[in-house]
């Protein structure tokens, strides 16, 4: 190639580069849809309505929330799983379609770790880990000590097999070597009645479902499954803190995007998270439904996921746990 013609090309190329520019600051050109796999009213639904708000001012664009409920929330992460990678199209999922039925389920319709673009981790739910009234045990040490001395005789509640709820009671059992066993729920709601009434001893419980019980005196509150203490329950320790190493357990919800999203249009759909996350009237609504905001960078949130997923797949394997 000649230097003329070099040259020619390169001007070419300096030339395109404003046109780039302005294909880039275009995105979005079209309401962004955010896929909530759940029910209309429930915890996801509530978070992607408060940060849908801000999104959408920072996008110039309306954020359009989609619910697509089914299969324990695979339908609506196939749904995205499956979409154009043009940045348009969003989940707003949680730990267990991502981190946890990939261990349970025989025939997953997508690989999370392949068809999936992380976006940013939006918010962390732990548990608070509760017992019936008049059990006795005041702390996390009394009830592994109960639970050892009465091994296969106390019943932890779940939202269902597979649930994030679930896996965090089969974790308490392999972190704190105890034998206790699982009864299954519709949902949080039936397995807190049936603590309150003593059909079941143990519940660990994401912290909305039981906070305003913990706080009316009618539920203890032994301790929390995150990695830090709660704001919102300071003097209750981390299960870590009451002596059961390596207790750490949250429903977590993030934004994804199918795989093969162009990163310049994953760093738009970013700063629109974090500007939700970093909201007063955002932050507080969610800070009020009982977790921490995380706001983490794609690379940050793809590790994540990978580290969960690796955990939740030892539990599942060490437990044997099985869908029924």
């Amino acid at each position: 190639m000649n230097i003329t013609r070099r040259s020619a090309l390169g001007a070419l190329g300096l030339a395109a580069l404003p046109q780039m520019a302005r294909a880039q600051a275009s995105f979005p050109d079209q309401p962004v849809r955010m896929v909530v796999p759940f029910a209309a009213g429930g915890p996801a639904d509530t978070i992607a309505r408060l940060i849908s708000r801000v999104m959408s001012e920072r996008l110039g664009r309306p954020v359009v929330i989609d619910a697509r409920a089914g299969a324990g929330g695979l339908i609506g992460v196939d749904l995205i799983a499956k979409s154009r990678p043009d940045g348009h199209s969003l989940v707003l999922a949680s730990s267990g379609a991502i981190v946890i039925q990939p261990h349970l389920q025989p025939s997953m319709p997508y690989d999370a770790l392949r068809d999936l673009t992380p976006i940013t981790q939006v918010l962390g739910v732990p548990q608070i880990v509760s017992v019936a009234p008049g059990l006795g045990p005041k702390n996390m040490a009394e009830l592994v000590a109960l639970a050892k001395a009465r091994p296969g005789q106390l019943a932890f509640g779940s939202a269902g097999i597979g649930s994030s709820l679930h896996m965090a009671g089969e974790l308490l059992k392999i972190r704190a070597g105890v034998d206790i066993t699982h009864v299954p729920y519709r949902g949080a709601a039936p397995a807190v009645t049936d603590l309150l009434a003593g059909r079941i001893q143990i519940l660990m419980a994401d912290a909305p479902a039981l906070i305003g019980h913990v706080r009316a005196g009618t539920l203890p509150a032994l301790a929390v499954t995150s990695a830090d203490r709660l704001g919102i329950l300071p003097d209750v320790p981390t299960a870590v803190e009451s002596g059961v190493p390596g207790m750490v357990s949250e429903t977590w919800y993030g934004l994804l995007g199918p795989a093969g999203i162009p990163a310049d249009r994953v760093a738009v759909l970013l700063a629109a998270a974090q500007a939700a996350l970093a909201d007063e009237q955002t932050k507080a609504a969610l800070l009020n439904q009982g977790g921490r905001i995380v706001g983490s960078s794609p690379a940050e949130f793809a590790a994540f996921i990978r580290e969960t997923h690796a955990t939740w797949g030892e539990v599942v394997r060490t437990t044997g746990v099985k869908l029924e």
